[in-house]
């Protein structure tokens, strides 16, 4: 939810600093700033999500469990 709240202030911003640089107004150096944090948020909450999901699914996987790579790789020759 907090990806997509970051995404619409972003846009926003953008919108404003686009609009500010039309009209050469001073407002545009604080709207670059502002959708530069706005970029940051989004990238920071995305990280957020991903690292969550990966996670999750290694708890759901269990400690004893292989790895999904390990458990792709073929059993050592036995002797």
């Amino acid at each position: 939810m907090r990806t997509f709240v970051f995404l619409a202030f972003t846009l926003v911003t953008l919108i404003y600093a686009t609009l500010a640089s039309f009209a050469h107004s001073r407002a545009l150096t604080p709207a670059l700033m502002l959708t530069g944090l706005g970029v940051f948020g989004i990238v920071w909450c995305l990280l957020e999500v991903v690292i969550s999901r990966q996670i999750a699914a290694q708890r759901r996987r269990g400690p004893g469990r292989d790895s999904p790579i390990a458990a792709n790789r073929p059993a050592p020759p036995r002797r």
